[in-house]
């Protein structure tokens, strides 16, 4: 007769280890947890002095409360602006990246404004510590690796964004970059990986394209990263074929962005689009450490500066204790031996970007001057740092060393990022009026189409208003116009006058615009000085329509993403 196990008793000692046992957490977990912890220890000050009203605040508040405004329209993916100078609109949606702005207007669906800076953060800085840590438990133990996603969630960059810049938008874009490295090293044989060269491609072609999806400097910037690893992989390792695979995967990332990134790059030709690059912004003017005739562009740059120089700092010192290089060192070759080198050489680059001595590739390099600011090169400099700083705590002597250090430094750093800030708690309530009371917002210089100086335009103008057919003749015809409907991409009008006039429309005149006369098409004018949107109308009674319509280089960039997505239905059937 076999005798059953005699249980231990509810209140013994074995039993409380086993139920102990049941609830350790595993290591995915704790870099959750502590990502969650580390992020919401940034947002502490929020709780007494309001939102951190930085740089970029208000051009992305103001974005995702006018995206709101347009989904209880009915337009899911807004094209057109409905409340930017004051009414006039602009095609800020066109050129500037989705997700950002989509996650910031789902949020104000859900919480109260002063709120949605703080989830958006939250939810942001805790992705960038876990898919940190997604990455660095490749490289290193799983102790390490939380300790490097704690940093990486609390970096100076990062913390320069939350306090001072308010970028939500690169800050979303930077916590995609682990995971974009990690499907590169899996990609040129970096790190073992198990499924096959197909699947690979396509995990990076997803990173890389939710990068630029955010934002479209860091795009530039992780599509220079990549490309520095896919040549020095290749040069490395004499192998032509991961030049193919990476090549592939680059292309196949930029198809998936295509819906966004064909119009933004096409209709280029109808805005402002330079002003981008006017004085302050231009590259020449924000190494590290540079100094102009303006204070407070040099007081930031100075603050900027000296948060990348930490971030050298932590790369350089963990490159030399890490032991990941030192030739007699089991460390140098137990984990990953190709990805270390291959780590260093793309921070020896990001350093380089982000001094004087590279204005000429600054000045060559295709597209990089978009980035505008050097020292954005931060972002790439973060991630090595938590990779190397990771690499250091292996020695399990030196995790409290480095533990103490990390906050040593950012207490601090956080402490005067954070008295060097400019706070409000009505910040938001404040945006959100503007879209709820119909005022608008101020619009931006490079989005505003061609022939426009959105400063002239008027910040009470009316939705219609009847004009003389002479422009000289300020005696508007007699008889009235009705507007029957107003929405962000179509409005209609009922005019009714005695003799030939215009109508005068708050709305900026845009190729993507399409008005019709009782269903005959007409080309706007535009107002002396501006791109106001001005229609000459016939006398008698006339319907008239306005209309954003689907332009031939988006439906081109839609295509392209069809066809990208079938392209990944194909490489996963494939292995069926």
């Amino acid at each position: 007769m076999t005798l059953a196990p005699i249980a231990d008793p509810p209140g013994s000692a074995t039993a409380a280890s086993t139920r102990a046992a049941r609830f350790v957490l595993p290591p995915w977990a704790w870099a959750l947890l502590v990502s969650f912890l580390v992020s919401a220890a940034i947002l502490l000050p929020f709780a007494w002095l309001g939102s951190a009203s930085g740089h970029d605040f208000e051009f992305h508040a103001a974005s995702w409360f006018d995206a709101a405004y347009q989904w209880h329209e009915g337009t899911f993916y807004p094209r057109w602006t409905a409340f930017t100078n004051h009414g006039f609109g602009e095609p800020r949606f066109i050129f500037y990246p989705p997700l950002s702005w989509m996650l910031g207007a789902f949020l104000t669906l859900l919480v109260p404004p002063v709120w949605v800076p703080v989830l958006f953060i939250l939810l942001t800085q805790t992705f960038a510590g876990y898919s940190a840590f997604c990455l660095l438990r490749r490289l290193v133990p799983s102790g390490p690796a939380i300790l490097g996603a704690a940093f990486f969630a609390a970096n100076p960059d990062a913390l320069l964004i939350t306090y001072i810049r308010s970028d939500f938008a690169e800050q979303l874009a930077i916590a995609f970059f682990p995971l974009l490295l990690l499907a590169a090293f899996k990609l040129l044989d970096h790190i073992d990986a198990v499924s096959p060269v197909r699947i690979r491609i396509i995990h990076f072609a997803l990173a890389f394209a939710a990068i630029w999806l955010c934002n479209a400097p860091a795009g530039v910037i992780a599509t220079y990263s990549v490309a520095v690893l896919i040549a020095w992989a290749t040069v490395t390792q004499g192998n032509e074929s991961l030049a193919i695979r990476g090549i592939a995967a680059l292309a196949l990332g930029f198809g998936l962005t295509a819906f966004y990134l064909v119009p933004a790059a096409y209709e280029q030709r109808w805005v402002n689009i330079s002003q981008a690059l006017s004085t302050g912004l231009l590259p020449s003017e924000n190494f590290l450490f540079s100094y102009g005739n303006d204070p407070d562009h040099t007081w930031f740059n100075l603050i900027a500066s000296s948060c990348a120089l930490l971030l050298i700092f932590a790369l350089g010192v963990g490159a030399l204790l890490s032991g990941r290089f030192a030739k007699n060192s089991a460390e140098a070759v137990s984990s990953s031996p190709r990805a270390w080198p291959a780590l260093l050489v793309l921070g020896v680059a990001a350093v380089i970007l982000t001094l004087p001595l590279s204005n000429l590739l600054w000045d060559y390099l295709p597209e990089i001057r978009f980035v505008q600011f050097p020292w954005r090169w931060m972002s790439i400099l973060a991630l090595l740092a938590a990779c190397f700083v990771s690499a250091t705590a292996i020695n399990r002597r030196r995790i409290w060393i480095i533990s103490i250090a990390f906050a040593a430094i950012s207490i601090p750093l956080a402490w005067f990022l954070i008295n060097n800030g400019w706070w409000d708690p009505d910040e938001m309530p404040t945006q959100k009026s503007f879209v709820t009371q119909g005022t608008g917002y101020d619009g931006v210089d490079e989005y505003d189409p061609l022939g426009d100086d959105h400063m002239d335009l008027s910040q009470s103008a009316q939705a219609a208003v009847l004009l003389s057919a002479d422009p000289d003749d300020p005696r508007p015809p007699l008889g009235r116009v009705d507007v029957q409907q107003w929405t962000t991409e179509r409005k209609q009008l009922r005019v009714r006058i005695a003799s030939p006039g215009r109508v005068a429309l708050r709305l900026l005149n845009y190729p993507a615009w399409r008005v019709t006369i009782d269903g005959q098409i007409v080309h706007p004018d535009h107002a002396e000085g501006t791109a106001q949107m001005i229609v000459p109308v016939p006398a008698g009674d006339s319907r008239v329509s306005i209309q954003f319509l689907q332009t031939p280089d988006r439906s081109l960039g839609l295509m392209i993403f069809s066809v990208s997505l079938f392209v990944i239905a194909v490489l996963l059937l494939l292995g069926e």
